[in-house]
């Protein structure tokens, strides 16, 4: 299985959204829980996990071998990343710029976003 960042941005801003992921109390994500349909939850599963690990997701993946990732809610790194992506002109453009890489991870897309961001600001 690989990355997906389309997918992550989309589990972002669809926790993003939901009242329900106020950190008050876990949730287990699935397809079905977040509303995305157009993945597996394999896919929805393993890319949650990461972002949990790397802190973009409140949460906690102790029943990951269950395959349930359960999640409070957005981390301040979380939003900092959805808010220099959340533009799709911006998205897009992040993406394109990325893909002459053979290999890009979310950090150097946040990167990319904002420079892309400075530029539609006239700041570059």
């Amino acid at each position: 299985m690989h990355r997906d960042m389309d997918l992550v941005r989309e589990i972002l801003l669809k926790i993003e959204a939901d009242p329900e992921f106020d950190g008050n109390k876990m949730r287990g994500i699935s397809g079905a829980a977040l509303g995305i349909t157009d993945h597996t939850d394999p896919e929805i599963f393993y890319n949650a996990v990461h972002l949990v690990e790397e802190g973009y997701l409140e949460g906690n993946v102790k029943m990951a071998h269950a395959g349930l990732v359960m999640v409070k809610k957005l981390t301040w790194r979380g939003h900092e990343y959805l808010d220099a992506t959340r533009d799709p002109d911006i998205w897009e453009k992040t993406k394109a710029k990325a893909k002459g890489a053979a290999s890009v991870g979310m950090g150097l897309l946040f990167e990319i976003a904002k420079a892309e961001i400075k530029k539609k600001l006239g700041l570059s």
